[in-house]
């Protein structure tokens, strides 16, 4: 028995609130030894306040040495083993942005790029096109035709777009197309198994005909194909922990994960403000709320050290306006870490903060990386954050006589 499944058996009800305020990626390094991290180097006078109240700890996302993704990131904040579950990237877009996967589809997330002349890549997103400039083009391309298979394209945000195919005989295992570097061409799409072949040679005709319908484009002349994935099988929050569960997010794939856990999409917020409006209006339909904040993330991966420490300064802002609601439990972490000084994500554990009435008291008086590593929560796996939560808001029974 797992710790999912010994919390689905000892669950308990009450009229207990859960918060947990995500900053994508929240975890850094310092740029020179000795120096600060970008959250240490941000001004969090509302967070570190909380800190000498709640009690922090180091938070290993997957495994020791594991870098995650965003989706495996997020399994493992809401309780689901993220090696158990394999959720592809695509069909969390998808999902994200209201396509109603079905059984013979594969979904795919896909960025625009930019190409040179000889076809290699010099920038990775496109330059972070704005949607209103992506959106017409991903459009455009739904003139793609490929026989024997249905495409659906379908606008997400910025650079980012999904394809579904859908046909018989579609497997989801295919190699993502992105090299992660630029001066160099898009990969090929590779199929990891037999099954998989049809929907890789699907996705080489797509490829060049979009590549054909773009070829005008000064910024989004390219393409490539990330987290080939079929519609994943999980048991859902109400379920497994006995929650009503909202999810308050700006970006698809974030709500499509939420989605495929069995948690209500709440509002059509477009900044953390907004999103902080959403949550007080929805604050006496559910029980748990997962409350996503994106740009830490970002400026992360952009290697832009600055720019991150003014994300984190906006998101510790908000913290007021979470706590004037009086929750029961408040959780603020990350998916995992998105140093600037990498521009990546990274294996590093994740500063986790737990402020609760029945928390017990650490000598912590900040909230960071530092700190962290020696909070009462010590260092743990993501996997255990929803028992912590769940425990704190007096929703586990007992195990054993």
């Amino acid at each position: 028995m797992d710790i999912q499944e010994l919390v689905r058996s000892l669950k308990t009800k009450n009229d207990s609130k859960i918060v947990m305020l995500v900053a994508d990626g929240l975890g850094g390094l310092p740029v020179e030894p000795g120096g600060p991290t970008e959250l240490e180097a941000a001004k969090t006078p509302n967070l570190d306040a909380l800190a000498k109240r709640g009690t922090q700890g180091s938070m290993i996302p997957i495994k020791l040495g594991i870098t995650p993704g965003s989706g495996p990131g997020h399994l493992g904040l809401f309780g689901y083993e993220p090696v158990k579950y394999l959720i592809g990237r695509g069909a969390l877009e998808a999902t994200g942005v209201g396509f109603a996967l079905g059984p013979n589809d594969v979904a795919i997330r896909c960025n625009f790029c930019t190409l040179d002349a000889a076809g290699n890549i010099t920038d990775r997103r496109a330059g972070r096109i704005p949607t209103e400039e992506s959106a017409p083009l991903a459009i455009k391309l739904r003139e793609v035709k490929i026989p024997g298979v249905e495409v659906f394209v379908e606008p997400v945000k910025e650079h980012r777009f999904v394809v579904v195919f859908r046909g018989q005989g579609l497997g989801g295992n295919v190699a993502d197309t992105d090299p992660q570097r630029t001066g160099v061409p898009p990969l090929d799409p590779v199929p990891a198994d037999e099954p998989s072949r049809r929907t890789a040679e699907v996705a080489g005709k797509f490829v060049a005909a979009a590549r054909r319908l773009l070829a005008d484009q000064p910024k989004a002349n390219g393409l490539t194909m990330r987290g080939f994935s079929v519609k994943p099988h999980i048991p859902t929050y109400e379920e497994v922990y006995g929650v009503r569960a909202a999810a308050i997010a700006v970006y698809p794939m974030y709500k499509g994960l939420a989605q495929l856990v069995g948690m209500e999409i709440v509002g059509q917020p477009g900044s953390l403000s907004e999103e902080i409006d959403v949550l007080k209006q929805a604050w006496n339909d559910y029980d748990f709320f997962f409350v996503h904040f994106k740009y830490t993330d970002s400026r992360g991966e952009d290697g832009n050290f600055a720019e991150k420490v003014k994300m984190i300064e906006q998101f510790d802002a908000v913290v007021p306006r979470v706590m004037e609601l009086n929750p029961t439990v408040l959780v603020v972490t990350a998916d995992h870490s998105t140093p600037a000084r990498l521009a990546s994500h990274s294996w590093h554990p994740v500063p986790t903060l737990l402020v609760a009435d029945t928390c017990r008291p650490d000598a912590c008086q900040a909230y960071s990386e530092t700190e962290s590593v020696r909070g009462g929560l010590g260092q743990f796996e993501a996997v255990y954050l929803m028992p912590l939560a769940l425990a704190h808001a007096e929703r586990i029974g007992k195990f054993g006589a």
